[in-house]
């Protein structure tokens, strides 16, 4: 490990170090079969005569065409092009009368995570300098265990219910017959889908603002998105929304720069974050939080659970609770950034949902995505996913398990293993869901307060400046410029 690969901070970094025990370094070493067997010659197959068939029996030449035709894995249906960098996280002060979640109450200590940027539409070999909204996806290794903010660079989304997801990606994808255009949103499908749907008319002010084209990845904000709750020692709850602000403030780039800079370097992006962490400029934002006691949860023009809505700032105050830093780089990006699995449903104590929507369906999504695209209920063992905290319980076998699990017992409850491992209580750091009264029907709906649809894109647009108002019009001119269907357009 180089110098610049070391963490740089003050704190050890528990999950760097966590991961040496899977790392490979072959300098000075002779190469291998997957046995490690030592392999005498890598050049050539084995054949009968130096101009016969190959033999089958070639187990080395076997295997490696074998492992070769197996590397890849299915890309994410979304955010498939992606960046990532390990970190941590330094609180500034405890929030004992919000949350007793630890890594929000100890100021000591520097919590790792994984951060990983990506756009959305584009696959795997797609341009950084798409127009689109750009995930910012946080993974906390807590020492109650992981805490994924899957959030993005926009704090709203274009639809209210996870129901609409599919329908949405599926829109803004190439289109099935061509499979054009590439990671982008200006063609029918995806303007026949939205000019459908008037509830996605504040999301599309953001996505052709210049929001939508970050200058660096170091210069965007994240956002969590979904209103959340957190929880206190007492069982009190307030409303939270998760914000990240770059030390370097929000800055992008012009249309026409987008388009050259793409076809200089698509790598543009995923280049200037790597650089910055090599040569030590770490990128750093302040992770702040908008609370709303639960008595001022109807007080507001709009619903709390609304993801197509945001918090005016003006209203509530982002406060500054503590720092994220980026410090050092992957070792791999395949081990590290294509398998590293995200999911908004890994809470720890002390935070915990709402009813929001399409919170509620991504709780089922990314568990299902995850089966599909790392083929087994156990990608939480692949070395990026696991949690620094210690894990005990009777999930078993599966493909590729890796744990050696002891003993004969794997139920619960048990005599035979004297009860273990145990239920812990909530005193013992246990796990408690909020308790939150419900009195409804069983109905498929929305409420009332969802319906405004028109307010907030209004204020956002008014909030522009100028020159930012003439990006908006140009771009959506633009992306109706490419649309083929009349109807569409005037639609």
């Amino acid at each position: 490990m180089t110098d610049k690969k070391k963490s740089k901070s003050p704190n050890e970094n528990k999950k760097v170090a966590e991961l040496e025990i899977n790392k490979e370094v072959s300098s000075g070493e002779f190469l291998t079969t997957n046995q490690g067997v030592r392999i005498n010659d890598n050049q050539n197959t084995l054949k009968a005569g130096e101009r016969g068939p190959s033999l089958l029996e070639d187990f080395i030449m076997r295997e490696k065409i074998t492992h070769f035709d197996h590397e890849r894995i299915p890309e994410r249906i979304v955010h498939a092009r992606g960046s990532a960098a390990h970190g941590y996280f330094q609180l500034y002060k405890p929030l004992k009368q919000y949350t007793k979640a630890k890594f929000l109450n100890e100021t000591s200590t520097q919590t790792p995570v994984f951060v990983r940027f990506s756009t959305v539409a584009g696959s795997r070999g797609s341009t950084d300098l798409a127009r689109d909204v750009r995930g910012f996806a946080v993974k906390f290794y807590t020492e109650e265990g992981n805490f994924d903010l899957v959030g993005n660079n926009i704090p709203i989304f274009f639809i209210q219910d996870a129901m609409k997801f599919p329908d949405l990606i599926h829109a803004v994808k190439p289109e099935p017959h061509n499979e054009m255009p590439q990671a982008a949103s200006a063609h029918d499908t995806f303007w026949d889908f939205i000019s459908l749907m008037p509830e996605s008319i504040h999301m599309i002010m953001w996505v052709m603002s210049d929001r939508a084209i970050p200058r660096s990845l170091r210069m965007m904000e994240g956002f969590g998105i979904h209103t959340f709750r957190l929880i206190n020692e007492n069982e009190k709850s307030v409303f939270v929304k998760f914000h990240f602000k770059p030390l370097l403030g929000v800055h992008s780039v012009a249309w026409d720069e987008a388009q050259k800079i793409s076809g200089k370097n698509s790598d543009f992006h995923r280049l200037d974050l790597y650089e910055a962490i090599e040569s030590g400029a770490f990128p750093e934002w302040e992770f702040g939080i908008q609370i709303v006691p639960e008595e001022d949860e109807h007080k507001f023009p709009f619903d709390l659970l609304d993801p197509t809505k945001l918090i005016p700032e003006e209203l509530v105050p982002v406060l500054p609770i503590g720092k994220l830093v980026l410090n050092r780089n992957p070792d791999n990006f395949f081990a590290e950034t294509e398998q590293v699995a995200f999911h908004p449903g890994h809470l720890v104590p002390g935070i915990d949902f709402t009813n929001d929507p399409l919170l509620q369906g991504r709780l089922f999504s990314y568990t299902d995505t995850q089966l599909s695209r790392l083929g087994s209920p156990n990608f939480h063992e692949i070395p990026i996913n696991r949690p620094v905290a210690p894990v005990h319980n009777n999930q078993r076998d599966g493909h590729m398990r890796q744990t050696i699990n002891q003993g004969r017992v794997s139920y619960q409850p048990n005599s035979l293993a004297s009860g273990c491992p145990f239920q812990a209580k909530m005193a013992e750091g246990g796990f408690t869901s909020f308790v939150e009264k419900i009195d409804a029907n069983k109905i498929r709906g929305r409420s009332p307060s969802f319906f405004d649809h028109f307010s907030q894109a209004t204020l956002f647009f008014n909030s522009q400046s100028d020159a930012e108002k003439r990006h908006i019009i140009n771009a959506l001119s633009f992306e109706l410029g490419k649309v083929q269907v009349d109807a569409i357009r005037t639609r």
